[in-house]
């Protein structure tokens, strides 16, 4: 999850992204219709995880309406999960961090908003899930808030016998970034150490009604630190706690296959980032990377969807340097992340871009235009790499058909899905990515470019309805989405046909001028075996050269 403050933005306006890796997430756009609720409605929340049931809580009186993963009022969240201790872990909690995350868009106008929800229902209800790092962006700041729960440490009531757990909720801080910085979280607890309780710019959950103040930049569990002390996992002095050191110790793992994605990320705005190199491959755990930073240029939503699709690329950890990336360059590595050999064990990188991808998005807010127009999800599904950022406004009022849920699952193939079109062009890439990719991102950035470029259009034309009769500039909106994802998820079908002729059997059909040649009676001209590289070669020759030795 990328995190992008307005001043750091070349539009000014605020941005945070999220990519949903999973190996059981299916590629789709969430709609959750907003409204008034009657007193005594309830809301089920199943574990975002395995999708078990997880019980009931009361309806708030209003809520809002929330597309993937930003509502009408431009409040979006992102998040990575970075497990912490386990025996933290409370297997009776009341909610997982997915419905928090969609609860607390249900129910805020605010960022702040956001966190106060979130904070107020771990308390109330307990939390279900191990550590997680939340991006949450409006159109005016952006927050980065750490949760990890208290365990299930449970007692029984003298008098009454009945059971309880007395640390029922979860720890947790909340830390907006500064603007003109740029933030980033990869699966690992990123906050250390933050101010405590001062009257200005932090308070605890016991200052709640102060946090609306914008001198507030961090927010923090009461609790936080007493209960690292209680439980051993701190001794110093107060303000020397450092939340992740205390919740979730970096290990090499932690610094190798998720911090590293934070340093490539920061690398690619920034220069000196090679100060930290050696955190990033595992080597020097105490050179922690800082919250954020300043970057040397103004950030573009074309430059975080390029974020989006990084292998570490040009760097020490490039994934197409070594003999896994294959004859054909192929930075990608099935799991598991870690194999065994002769008694030692190895790695595969964990790049930024990586195959399980169910779906990923940018989320642009835009605070000098209404909500409903301001608000774009730029939404892809499957492997970044391989996929089109398509724009969403937060504004429509149903979702397009391809990526509607129900249209299809990881286990059912459908003909009418984006996510499997999209994964037919990513796996077939897979087999000769050197040349296939050069395609891909040929029409990827044709059909990005002009996504871009006909942003300030379908503004100018929204905001000219929303003035007059906001429903019918939403209705705008939402014919303009269905548009853009018939289109796009059509021409990746023609690219996946394209690449199919081209490249069967290992062969390169020719080409002159977009069109595959045949000779003067019409019969395709014979294809290009292009062969394999001569480091390719080399490895064979070392491998196996006394059985393929050809003779004289």
């Amino acid at each position: 999850s990328y995190l992008v403050t307005r001043g750091a933005s070349v539009a000014g306006s605020a941005m945070i992204s999220h990519a949903a890796d999973s190996h059981v997430r299916y590629g789709e756009l969430y709609f959750r219709r907003g409204g008034s609720w009657p007193a005594g409605s309830r809301v089920a929340l199943r574990h975002r995880d395995d999708d078990r049931p997880l019980g009931e809580i009361p309806q708030a009186p209003r809520t809002y309406d929330v597309v993937g993963f930003m509502n009408e009022n431009q409040v979006a969240i992102g998040e990575s999960t970075f497990g912490g201790r386990e025996e933290l872990r409370d297997p009776n909690g009341g909610i997982d961090y997915g419905s928090l995350m969609f609860l607390a868009m249900d129910r805020s106008r605010t960022a702040r908003e956001a966190i106060r929800t979130i904070a107020e229902l771990v308390a109330e209800h307990g939390y279900a899930s191990t550590g997680e790092s939340f991006s949450i962006g409006d159109p005016d700041e952006v927050w980065i808030m750490e949760i990890v729960g208290k365990g299930s440490d449970v007692v029984e009531d003298r008098k009454t016998k009945a059971k309880a757990n007395r640390d029922r909720g979860a720890v947790w801080v909340a830390v907006r970034i500064p603007d003109g910085h740029v933030s980033a979280h990869a699966n690992h607890a990123r906050i250390t150490t933050f101010p405590l309780e001062n009257g200005t710019t932090s308070i605890s959950s016991r200052s709640f009604e102060r946090l609306s103040d914008p001198r507030v930049e961090v927010v923090y569990a009461h609790d936080v630190v007493d209960f690292a002390r209680r439980k051993g996992y701190f001794t110093g002095r107060d303000e020397e706690f450092r939340f992740a050191d205390a919740y979730a110790p970096i290990d090499f793992g932690a610094a190798r296959f998720c911090e590293a994605r934070v340093w490539s990320f920061f690398n690619g705005l920034c220069d000196g980032m090679d100060a930290w190199l050696d955190h990033a491959k595992g080597k020097d755990l105490a050179k922690r990377l800082p919250l954020s930073v300043k970057p040397d240029r103004k950030v573009s939503v074309a430059d975080l969807m390029a974020a989006k699709r990084d292998h570490f690329d040009g760097t020490d950890l490039d994934m197409r340097r070594d003999a896994g990336a294959g004859p054909f360059g192929l930075p990608y590595r099935w799991r598991p992340l870690t194999f065994e050999h002769e008694g030692k064990t190895y790695l595969n990188e964990r790049a930024t871009a990586t195959q399980q991808t169910g779906f990923s998005y940018v989320a642009q807010m835009r605070r000098w235009l209404p909500s409903p127009v301001g608000g774009i999800l730029w939404f892809g599904v499957d492997d970044a790499a391989t996929s089109v950022y398509m724009p969403i406004s937060c504004g429509i009022t149903r979702v397009p058909a391809s990526l509607a849920v129900g249209n299809g699952d990881l286990l059912a193939y459908s003909d009418t899905s984006a996510f499997w079109t999209f994964n037919k062009v990513a796996n077939f890439a897979y087999l000769r990515y050197d040349r296939m990719s050069a395609d891909v991102r040929r029409v990827q950035q044709e059909l990005e470019t002009n996504l871009l470029g006909q942003v300030a259009a379908i503004d100018a034309a929204a905001l000219a309805l929303h003035g007059k009769d906001p429903t019918r500039a939403r209705e705008l909106l939402t014919d303009r989405a269905s548009a853009v994802a018939a289109e796009t998820v059509g021409r990746w079908e023609e690219l996946f046909r394209y690449l199919l002729v081209k490249y069967m059997d290992g062969n390169v059909k020719k080409e002159r001028d977009g069109r595959f040649e045949r000779n003067e009676w019409g019969f395709p001209k014979p294809p290009d075996h292009p062969g394999y590289p001569d480091s390719w070669k080399r490895r064979v020759v070392e491998d196996a050269g006394e059985r393929l030795l050809h003779p004289k």
